[in-house]
């Protein structure tokens, strides 16, 4: 979506939970949307329980039919299927022997060569955040 659509489909964000959680309760489904919210440009829903494909696929037909959407412009949803994450902290903050900081790419790339990741699939992308101003390390947060 493109950030115009995303702020519009913010305005209306409780009107969309009550339209998702009907439709949902509508097939006698139990998982609800809790709350809407925009996170690191990304229009971000979440639910009271683990998801499934069924409850993927009725609220990314239900957002692609929206007003102010364009169907082509909205990303495969990408959900967590659980409510596990990791977290890793003190990692350098700044590549070695570089100026240049450590993005998500970069730890996506590193977990891709590790064999302790072989078997896991991050649901959203990494979060890089810098402990303090003063500091050169790093946390790095992920949803799997």
């Amino acid at each position: 979506m493109s950030n115009d659509n995303k702020s519009k489909f913010m305005e209306d964000s409780s009107d969309h939970i009550a339209n998702i959680n009907r439709s949902l309760q509508s097939i006698k489904l139990d998982v609800r949307v809790d709350f809407i919210c925009l996170e690191n440009l990304r229009v971000m829903i979440v639910m009271n329980k683990v998801t499934f494909s069924l409850n993927l696929q009725i609220i990314e037909r239900y957002i692609k039919n929206t007003k102010h959407v364009i169907a082509k412009g909205v990303e495969v949803s990408c959900l967590s299927q659980s409510k596990s994450y990791l977290k890793i902290i003190d990692i350098s903050y700044i590549k070695e022997n570089t100026n240049i900081l450590i993005n998500a790419d970069t730890v996506k790339e590193i977990l891709k060569r590790n064999h302790i990741f072989n078997n896991i699939i991050l649901a959203l992308r990494p979060y890089v955040i810098k402990i303090s101003p003063k500091s050169n390390m790093a946390i790095i947060w992920f949803d799997i």
